[in-house]
């Protein structure tokens, strides 16, 4: 079993907080919303789901597209991304204190 990160323990482990935890850990890459998914440890239509909201906030952003697969990654330049991130590195130095 995979210990969860400081953000999961906050935020529990719903759908949303799981795709954000998971982009948030791992933005310096872009996914396909299948790696998305397997990364986040949720099922792919649970994904498909939850991603039109994401979008909408636009806390993620499309990269490139690799033959049929669009990928995407946390939009680092949207304001609420940058508080979700801002929020992430506080909580983690808080549990480390």
């Amino acid at each position: 079993m995979v210990e969860k990160t400081s953000f999961r323990l906050v935020f529990g482990d719903g759908p949303v907080v799981k795709i954000i935890d998971f982009l948030i850990d791992n933005q310096e890459f872009d996914y396909s919303l299948t790696d998305i998914a397997k990364g986040a440890e949720i099922a792919w239509s649970t994904l498909h789901e939850c991603w039109p909201q994401l979008v909408a906030l636009k806390i993620v952003k499309k990269t490139r597209r690799i033959g049929r697969a669009e990928l995407y990654k946390l939009d680092t330049q949207n304001p609420l991304a940058q508080k979700l991130l801002d929020f992430d590195q506080y909580i983690s130095l808080q549990f480390i204190e």
